[in-house]
């Protein structure tokens, strides 16, 4: 819940500060897709999770079983055949997430380079979300952070061309 340093405006010759709790061990994971299908708006499917780790106790992470269970949400909503355009984390190329995309035919897997930011088009979205809402905002709670990202992610959820971006060149031909 530390907000992101950023520059605000303040009175000439006074600093302004802005005093936060300090850190504690809640966090939160999003886990996005960008989803592109011939002759429809382009669609953002996303899952936010609550971490509520204490020393040495739970994942802070997503876990391969969570990107899957996105996937599967996603093959609901478009009723269509997927292919995935993946980055590298451990979640992505783990063994059960393996085994899982080999045994679905509906299900195509395509991993990026490493250090290919540019070919992600999620990476937009979540530049998009940082400068957004939680901006210069100091959080008064775990509430309030999760009304802000998940209004964040709405407004881009409802504008395609801010899901499009810089990615329309990945957007397949209708």
């Amino acid at each position: 819940m530390t907000p992101p340093r950023a520059r605000t405006w303040g009175r000439r010759g006074h600093t302004p500060v802005v005093r936060v709790r300090g850190r504690s061990w809640r966090r939160w994971s999003i886990a996005a897709m960008c989803c592109y299908k011939p002759g429809e708006t382009s669609r953002l499917i996303y899952r936010p999770r609550r971490h509520r780790k204490h020393r040495g106790k739970g994942r802070d992470t997503f876990a391969w079983s969570d990107h899957r269970d996105l996937v599967v949400r996603a093959h609901i909503q478009l009723q269509a055949p997927i292919v995935l355009i993946w980055d590298n984390p451990n979640t992505h190329r783990a063994a059960g997430m393996r085994e899982y995309a080999a045994a679905h035919d509906r299900l195509t897997v395509v991993q990026l380079p490493s250090y290919a930011p540019d070919l992600n088009p999620v990476e937009g979205i979540w530049s998009l979300l940082r400068r957004g809402p939680p901006a210069n905002t100091a959080f008064t709670d775990d509430e309030h952070l999760e009304r802000t990202l998940r209004r964040g992610l709405r407004h881009i959820q409802l504008r395609p061309d801010l899901i499009d971006g810089g990615s329309s060149s990945l957007r397949p031909a209708a």
